[in-house]
């Protein structure tokens, strides 16, 4: 009975990657340059015609592959795993990884589409301090595929493609992709920020609150001389942080057309002036808003 069960949940799977190969082979197919052809900022789709190997590869910024033609086989270290045409994967940012891309037999060609994520849209969290301790060493393995993860990962790739549409839209679909990856152990190093980026993102859930060393280093799990350290070796500090997404804060709430009292606020700042006077340092104009 377990067997029965697996094999009908392997053939929905393989449905699910038929029906993103042919939403997705479309937009490589008749191509006949090797190397990487990019659609927009951070879409690109990479050919080759040969087999090949790069040792010691390693991305600036994590990415979700989705392979189209042929075979991704990677190594992390001594782990091995393969990635036939209809998988999805994700890869981790800053981890020397050997790669071999291997042709279609039938095609005569590897390809494969890649999405890099430079950076969490807003209202995507990242990793929590306990997800952090689960995740544990980097780790990869094929994306489980549904019904809703094709739909969106096929309307991003189009909708990213396309010159004609804004960036904002564009961002909104890599949204969607993230969202509906964000519970998946195997996306997790989508999730990985840098620690100032962490504290970055926590300050700025709440930029109104009275933040301090102590409970940020709490929140994240981690001693507050180790917050400090960590900081100091990344070139900043909780100060340069906090007061920096406290006035992205206070910045935004001008933008949307709050008062300049009422931006302080906003921004945890208990002086108007004071917030003025910051304010002017980091964006050369006073705070104007609704007298």
């Amino acid at each position: 009975m377990n067997l029965m069960i697996r094999e009908r949940l392997l053939d929905v799977s393989s449905d699910f990657g038929r029906r993103l190969l042919e939403r997705l082979r479309p937009m490589v197919r008749g191509r006949t340059e090797v190397g990487m052809h990019p659609y927009g900022g951070q879409l690109f789709a990479y050919c080759c015609f040969d087999r090949e190997r790069v040792t010691a590869f390693e991305l600036d910024c994590p990415m979700i592959c989705i392979v189209l033609y042929g075979q991704k086989d990677v190594w992390l270290g001594d782990r091995e795993q393969s990635f036939p045409a209809g998988s999805v994967f994700v890869l981790p940012a800053g981890v020397q990884m050997d790669v071999v891309n291997a042709p279609d037999d039938g095609a005569g060609i590897y390809a494969a589409l890649r999405l890099d994520v430079k950076d969490l849209p807003e209202g995507i969290a990242p990793l929590s301090a306990s997800e952090r301790r689960e995740a544990g060493e980097t780790g990869f393995a094929p994306v489980p595929l549904s019904e809703d993860l094709v739909e969106v990962l096929c309307h991003a790739a189009s909708t990213i493609a396309d010159a004609n549409v804004s960036e904002t839209i564009k961002k909104l679909r890599l949204t969607e992709v993230l969202a509906l990856m964000r519970p998946l152990p195997q996306a997790r190093a989508l999730y990985r920020l840098s620690l100032s980026e962490e504290v970055a993102w926590l300050i700025a859930t709440a930029p109104s609150e009275s933040w301090s060393v102590s409970d940020v280093a709490e929140e994240l799990a981690i001693g507050a001389s180790t917050l400090r350290r960590r900081l100091s070796a990344e070139g900043t500090s909780f100060r340069a942080i906090l007061r920096r997404e406290r006035l992205k804060a206070g910045r935004h709430a001008i933008a949307s057309g709050a008062s300049a009292i009422a931006a302080a606020e906003a921004a945890g700042y208990a002086s108007r002036s004071h917030f003025s006077r910051r304010f002017r340092e980091s964006f050369g104009t006073s705070p104007t808003g609704r007298s």
